[in-house]
């Protein structure tokens, strides 16, 4: 069978590892293309966007595609709403691995925003802010430019940094707790700015923010599509073989 993993997430990553070997699959990877120089997932992989909800219907004809398995970031949510309408009216099967959502522990200092544009609802004028949202939304985050902004950048930054106090901090996950502590720390964060993306991997931020008594600006997830859902990479894997 031929299998459609929209990639992008750790879970993509071991998705592709975990499927890429069978014999009874032939995975294909597809990327946005967000990150310049993104690390190879070990399966053919495609990067770019695919022309529209048109051109992906397109693809899963032209290349025959058996099912799609939807791993993609829970912000994605557009990205998430074509894939399954299109694979609903080409009867595809089509499956979207979605972490659980974060949830705040004792001693967590979260505010929830519906959007960007929330945050100068709570932030101070005066506030050092740490975005870890992605380098794409940043121009929401315009009415904060009289603080004092840091934001988080996988690749080196060619650009401008897009506001006048403040600048780029670049990295590449994984970090530990005590990476962040020391981060967050040297830098002098008031507030951290997240999305609600969920998992283990990048909640380091969140425990360093609780550690510090930082406050955090949690953004809510998008709505997502009405189509089944699998909060595990062991569900998604005993998903696909049930259809190879």
């Amino acid at each position: 069978m031929r299998l459609l993993l929209l990639a992008g997430t750790t879970e993509a990553r071991q998705l592709a590892s975990a499927l890429g070997g069978r014999q009874d699959f032939r995975v294909t990877a597809s990327l946005a293309g967000a990150t310049r120089a993104p690390q190879p997932l070990g399966v053919p992989t495609r990067i770019g966007g695919f022309g529209g909800r048109e051109g992906f219907a397109e693809y899963l004809r032209h290349e025959r595609i058996g099912a799609v398995l939807d791993a993609t970031h829970p912000f994605a949510a557009s990205i998430s709403h074509r894939s399954s309408e299109v694979c609903a009216e080409l009867d595809v099967p089509y499956a979207q691995i979605l972490r659980p959502s974060w949830r705040p522990l004792d001693g967590d200092r979260w505010e929830f925003l519906n959007d960007e544009t929330d945050a100068t609802r709570f932030i101070e004028a005066d506030a050092t802010v740490f975005l870890a949202t992605g380098r794409q939304t940043l121009d929401r985050f315009a009415p904060l430019a009289d603080r004092t902004i840091y934001a988080r950048q996988i690749d080196s930054a060619p650009d401008s940094f897009p506001f006048p106090n403040g600048g780029w901090v670049i990295g590449r996950p994984p970090f530990t707790v005590d990476d962040e502590v020391r981060l967050f720390e040297r830098l002098g964060v008031d507030w951290l700015v997240v999305k609600n993306a969920g998992g283990s991997a990048s909640r380091s931020k969140l425990d360093a923010a609780r550690l510090l008594g930082i406050r955090v600006a949690m953004i809510r997830r998008p709505m997502q599509p009405d189509a089944l859902k699998l909060e595990t990479v062991a569900a998604a894997i005993t998903w696909a073989r049930r259809l190879a």
